[in-house]
């Protein structure tokens, strides 16, 4: 009589069918094989050197290795340029099939799913931390260091050991101007940014059920500021329509078995979730908006790879429209991909944002990790849409960066304060 096979989760089934297996389980070693290898002009240089150093002439697919030249690009001074010099003619000498740079770029985890490179089912390993986002899609994507993306650039598998994974189940119905960034916020709030170290983050509930992919991929990005090796959600009716609209290849859907083992399982009323602000210097500092008090702000972001997509900048207009960024403060606003700035531009937000007095920048990442478009000077603040709040994150490290979703972000740069959107736009 055959072995039963042990009932898996998201994470482990991926895993199990990427290394040739029936069945894996926590804390197993895995060789897994690879879809997508993905670097940028930060990260992907030193893997490039380290391909060299072995010799490689080749790459194991030239479809599937992917880099964007998006954190410092337009090139910002002399290193950045010969960054993504060396990137680019490496693409070029290998073949390098979806290499992304000019008119062409926009912020990678943003990119990949617009573009149908990464798709359901997929393990997508990247010399990023936020690669954790393609679990939106219901894909196994990690974060890994260069030298492991130049052996996955070569060889086409990574050896990974299975994490355990955690259940966030989310019931109810949200409140106006709450979204997938205030849960992710709300959970970091909850178990702390180590709550969930080399662990599966796994999401689920009719709350998660109801959110937009934007939301979706919004909610995975910063399972990596929990500590985990990855973030999912189980791919449902609005994740396949997303996907075989743009899927490059065949996904594979996966879901969890009803009796799958967990290592933790907590649950939350979604309904009584706030408009969230993570004060600095950690993302698990957070409060609602309604408690921070009365905090100047000197510069708002609007944008990146947690919240660049075009749901964020619709609500962003909506609050703006009408309304003109405080005098005391700047608001930068960069849509994420050449496909979503057109699109806003088609719907009218980036009239709506040059009249309400905001900076457009092309899309970057930018601010974000402190590369350029809005560094803060010493003893400035920045409430931004990005993931990172630690010290020195954009800029002098005596600033200070605030998380928000783009609907307080907006509402903030309107104020000059940290604001609820309420305060802007009434009922």
């Amino acid at each position: 009589m055959a072995k039963k096979r042990r009932p898996m989760t998201i994470a482990e089934k991926i895993l199990a069918l990427h290394a040739g297996r029936k069945e894996v389980a926590p804390g197993e070693i895995v060789d897994a094989k690879i879809d997508i290898a993905l670097g940028n002009d930060i990260t992907a240089p030193l893997a490039i050197n380290e391909l060299r150093k072995v010799g490689a002439k080749k790459v194991f697919n030239r479809k599937r290795v992917v880099l964007v030249m998006d954190h410092f690009t337009p090139n910002k001074d002399i290193k950045s340029a010969t960054q993504c010099k060396l990137v680019r003619e490496f693409a070029k000498e290998f073949g390098i099939v979806n290499y992304f740079e000019g008119g062409d770029v926009g912020i990678e985890h943003a990119l990949l799913p617009e573009k149908g490179l990464v798709v359901s089912g997929d393990v997508v390993v990247g010399a990023d931390s936020h690669t954790c986002t393609y679990g939106g899609l219901g894909a196994f994507g990690t974060g890994v260091g260069s030298t492991d993306l130049a052996f996955a650039m070569i060889t086409g598998k990574l050896w990974f050991r299975v994490p355990q994974s955690m259940k966030f189940v989310f019931r109810g119905r949200l409140k106006r101007w709450v979204s997938g960034k205030d849960l992710i916020l709300h959970t970091i709030g909850d178990i702390g940014v180590d709550g969930a170290n080399y662990r599966a983050m796994e999401f689920a509930g009719d709350t998660i059920r109801r959110l937009s992919m934007d939301s979706r991929l919004a909610l995975c990005n910063m399972a990596i500021e929990a500590g985990a090796k990855a973030g999912l959600i189980e791919p449902d009716e609005v994740t396949e329509k997303y996907v075989l609209e743009r899927a490059q290849r065949k996904p594979r859907f996966f879901k969890s078995d009803p009796d799958a083992e967990y290592v933790e399982t907590r649950e939350y009323d979604a309904s009584k979730i706030e408009p969230l602000v993570a004060l600095p210097h950690l993302p698990e500092n957070t409060k609602p908006v309604t408690e921070v008090g009365n905090i100047p702000i000197d510069q708002v972001v609007i944008g990146s790879c947690t919240n660049g997509r075009i749901e964020d900048l619709s609500v962003a207009a909506k609050i703006l429209r009408g309304n003109r960024v405080s005098s005391n403060t700047r608001l930068i606003i960069i849509p994420a991909t050449p496909h979503i700035y057109e699109e806003a531009l088609r719907r009218g937000y980036i009239k709506t944002f040059i009249h309400a007095g905001a900076i457009i920048s092309p899309p970057t990442c930018g601010p974000c990790l402190g590369g350029h478009m809005g560094i803060l000077a010493e003893g400035e603040r920045a409430l931004a849409t990005t993931n990172r709040n630690f010290v020195g994150r954009m800029g002098h490290p005596k600033s200070e960066v605030y998380l928000a979703n783009p609907a307080v972000a907006a509402a903030t740069a309107v104020k000059g304060r940290i604001a609820h959107p309420d305060e802007v736009v009434k009922h």
